[in-house]
């Protein structure tokens, strides 16, 4: 696996794809700059080395060329983050990048404008590819948000580079950190997937079976699990067509010695808002007209005994509806249980968009060991899938 350490960039111009799909605000201010902040180490060791950074992004989904979507809107924040002036050029192929391109001395940054105002990028166009391999000596991926798809600039002009291309920090520290969740990591292995939906989460369910030891299952896919074996749910969120094969997944986990952990109560609403009335009750024995909300505290309590014994953790998923204050305590203790393990020498990995949600909501993000930056990646990654953005440097 090739990365930064195999190359020495002075005199050369490293052509970076980053994902600074950042969200910006109704004055186009960057509102979270926390994908620049992932990019700098990657940037700062070309800068280092004196070479000079050619970065190329996505932003949105804009229809052609529209100002909404500009790259141009981020420079300021780039510069701040990075400490170091950042060139803008208005295209991303053709006689105005390359001529920037060109201009470009060591120690130098230069921003393109928005690869998806053109077509070609996410039909993963050859041509389009091309003319983008123009502009630099060495290719550079650091986009692990975009690493599952086969964008020209993600898979496609990483063909042009025979032999000058590797991995930023950024993605080899993703690959890293997935890889000792699903290989290398210190047993036992711990696995918490929440969320609403068995459906979304099933292909992980799978793969993940022959990894793992320990499987918390929480979030409203818990009352698939529960219904399925008997319980009542009232209206509890529940998807009974997946019931049969939630059967199917706990056979398959006792086949393999892998301990499925199941919520034993519920906190239930009698409405989906945060001023609902709530009561404890048992996961098996919810009242009609009332929903389960949040893991309950002797589900949490289950769950921190649970990760505070396992040496590996990955969390992909909140316990209830965290978005809400009245709903978010077991997402809360949840976070506490595995900083502590965290604190006492577990890996722990956060991956997946509300989770990573919540993370940074309740200010874990320093006491875990890595968040991942890929949500539709990471969940492939733990697919089992190959991603075509890892795939085209390691061939």
């Amino acid at each position: 696996m090739k990365t930064l350490k195999d190359f020495n960039f002075e005199n050369k111009k490293a052509l970076i794809r980053v994902d600074f799909n950042v969200p910006l605000n109704d004055g186009f201010e960057v509102t979270d700059a926390t994908r620049i902040v992932s990019a700098k180490p990657t940037i700062i060791k070309i800068l280092e080395d004196g070479g000079s950074c050619i970065l190329m992004s996505h932003l949105g989904r804009p229809k052609g060329f529209e100002d909404a979507f500009s790259l141009k809107h981020i420079v300021n924040k780039v510069e701040d983050v990075l400490g170091v002036e950042v060139k803008f050029v208005e295209d991303c192929i053709g006689a105005k990048a390359e001529a920037a391109a060109a201009n470009l001395k060591p120690g130098q940054i230069l921003l393109l404008e928005n690869l998806r105002y053109y077509s070609e990028e996410t039909a993963g166009d050859k041509g389009f590819a091309e003319q983008l391999s123009k502009l630099g000596d060495v290719y550079v991926n650091d986009a692990f948000g975009t690493a599952h798809r086969a964008h020209a600039s993600t898979t496609i002009v990483a063909d042009f580079f025979d032999g000058k291309k590797c991995f930023g920090n950024l993605l080899a520290q993703e690959i890293e950190s997935i890889g000792k969740v699903m290989e290398t990591g210190e047993k036992p292995v711990l696995a918490i997937l929440g969320g609403a939906k068995v459906s979304s989460k099933i292909t992980i369910i799978e793969n993940i079976l022959d990894k793992v030891d320990h499987l918390i299952i929480g979030g409203g896919m818990a009352f698939t699990f529960v219904k399925a074996q008997g319980g009542k749910i009232g209206n509890s969120i529940c998807e009974d067509d997946k019931m049969p094969l939630a059967l199917e997944i706990l056979e398959q986990a006792k086949a393999k010695n892998v301990q499925i952990h199941i919520p034993v109560d519920t906190i239930a609403a009698d409405d989906f808002s945060n001023d609902a009335n709530k009561k404890t009750v048992d996961i098996t024995d919810i009242p009609d007209g009332w929903e389960g909300v949040d893991a309950g505290p002797k589900s949490r309590a289950l769950f921190h005994d649970v990760v505070m014994q396992c040496k590996t953790i990955l969390w992909n998923g909140p316990l209830g509806v965290f978005e809400m204050e009245s709903f978010a305590e077991g997402t809360i203790a949840l976070g506490n249980s595995i900083a502590e393990a965290t604190k006492n020498g577990a890996f722990s990995l956060v991956g997946g968009g509300d989770s990573v949600a919540a993370v940074k909501q309740f200010g874990f993000e320093k006491k875990v060991s890595y968040v991942s930056t890929g949500g539709g990646a990471m969940l492939e990654s733990l697919e089992g899938k190959t991603l075509p953005g890892i795939a085209a440097i390691l061939a």
